[in-house]
């Protein structure tokens, strides 16, 4: 996706064939009020279901063309979710070159007047301390669309976790890596909540999150304190007008930059770190990055020189091992 870039169901048919099995139990007689036995407990109403405000037709339209998009995509066999195969073969070379050109380049610079695409040459970044998410909507995302969206971040939470072997959790109570699903109208008005959220975050930044155009489908936003190579917080803005697989997609993709994978390669393949959108969702190739990331051997901080020999020991390994 540029920037970067199916379902719950309730079990009520299974509900309603127990409740059709149970055995029939006489009536108990009419109690007045007074005489309720104690071990009866009055029925409680159900909350009534939330009423949300409606997107504008600003965000219906984007809804629309969002979904033109992903059915184009799909159709010239883009957005593929299989994990790469026999067409996506890759060396242990290949795959510590992509490694050194997605965890040690920037995809963006920092210019006066905001973010510019170009890829720019770091040091290595990741987390030195638990990554605890949270997600989080925007008052016109509908109900069954949240169950959905934070089911799937539950579900590709956990397997970051066992990817990276990297304390990784869902926690509503001290959050450090905030997961916003927003329709136009709910990110236009975030501002506040964000410099509540980042407190003493750059007007740059504030601008590359609420100034967003039509091809960004989603971002991420990783911050550290004083310039360290050791994130403290990231948000990532996921368009709530997404149908469900670009979304789930954005989820893939911003997600695991904000992990320390801050770049794009052309070359990367199979991959989501790929602006050409062959693949939506995280692929073998990109468990491997994430692996080698989190690897002790890797010192955060390391330029890309001194990581680029680490790297490439890692990658054999991990090919001539097989995949783990």
């Amino acid at each position: 996706m540029a920037s970067g870039i199916t379902a719950i169901s309730m079990g009520l048919t299974a509900l309603l064939v127990l409740a059709a099995c149970e055995p029939a139990v006489p009536a108990l007689p009419p109690v007045a009020p007074q005489e309720r036995p104690n071990n009866l407990v009055p029925p409680v109403e159900p909350p009534a279901p939330a009423i949300r405000p409606q997107p504008s037709d600003a965000s219906r339209a984007l809804s629309v063309y969002y979904k033109r998009q992903e059915n184009d995509l799909i159709a010239i066999g883009s957005l593929r979710s299989d994990g790469g195969g026999p067409d996506t073969m890759f060396t242990a070379a290949e795959l510590a070159r992509n490694f050194v050109r997605i965890a040690l380049f920037d995809e963006y610079a920092t210019t006066p007047t905001g973010l510019r695409a170009q890829p720019t040459i770091s040091r290595l970044r990741r987390w030195e301390q638990p990554v605890r998410f949270t997600v989080q909507f925007g008052n016109t995302v509908p109900d069954d669309q949240r169950m959905e969206d934070s089911q799937n971040i539950r579900n590709y939470v956990s397997r970051l976790e066992r990817v990276t072997n990297y304390p990784m959790s869902m926690d509503d109570t001290d959050p450090n890596f905030h997961v916003l699903i927003l329709n136009e109208d709910d990110r236009l008005g975030f501002e506040t909540q964000l410099r509540a959220l980042v407190p003493g975050i750059n007007a740059t930044s504030v601008r590359a999150f609420i100034d967003v155009p039509r091809d960004t489908s989603c971002l991420v936003l990783a911050f550290s304190v004083d310039n360290s190579p050791e994130y403290s917080k990231a948000i990532a803005m996921i368009r709530g007008e997404h149908p469900d697989l670009i979304r789930l997609a954005c989820i893939h993709e911003e997600l695991a930059q904000g992990l320390g994978l801050a770049n794009d390669s052309p070359q990367a393949r199979p991959s989501i770190f790929n602006d050409d959108e062959e693949f939506g969702l995280l692929t073998t190739h990109d468990e491997l990055l994430l692996k080698m990331l989190y690897d002790d051997r890797f010192e955060t901080g390391m330029s890309a020189a001194e990581a680029a020999p680490i790297a490439r020991v890692i990658a054999t390994e991990m090919l001539n091992n097989g995949p783990s």
